[in-house]
């Protein structure tokens, strides 16, 4: 019996809500998460030598799934929506944690400015990218 039918009933099919008119970004946007990822080796490095292994982990998965990202892009892949989530997410929490571990005075100030210039920022471009990439299907 097919896994299509299923006591006589046809299987649910997935549909996604329609999503909303966002302006669309400019198509160099699309290389925005390779460059976020070569750009993120050099600060790989200085946490490997201080030996900040939960920091060198974490953004090691930024840069894994920046690197997806950009390939998902490049091949105008559906999956890249969950992707430019994925990146978020990372990208967001580690925002949440810098601010969070940070000691008082100039690293909490340096941490905020991290995270709402580059962290988020960066965060919601991969998020409009993977959506574009899902409204493009």
């Amino acid at each position: 019996m097919s896994t299509a039918v299923v006591a006589g009933r046809p299987a649910a099919v997935l549909t996604l809500p329609a999503l909303p008119a966002l302006p669309a970004l400019p198509a160099r946007f699309e290389r925005v998460p390779a460059v976020a990822a070569v750009a993120l080796l050099p600060w790989l490095a200085i946490l490997a030598a201080c030996h900040e292994t939960p920091w060198v982990v974490l953004d090691l998965l930024e840069f894994a799934a920046l690197v997806s990202l950009d390939a998902l892009l490049r091949r105008r892949s559906a999956a890249a929506f969950w992707a430019g989530g994925a990146v978020a997410l990372l990208l967001a929490g580690d925002a949440l944690a810098d601010i969070a571990c940070a000691g008082p005075g100039h690293a909490v100030i340096a941490a905020l400015v991290m995270a709402l210039c580059v962290e988020l920022p960066l965060a919601t471009v991969c998020l409009l990218l993977g959506r574009a990439a899902l409204v493009r299907r």
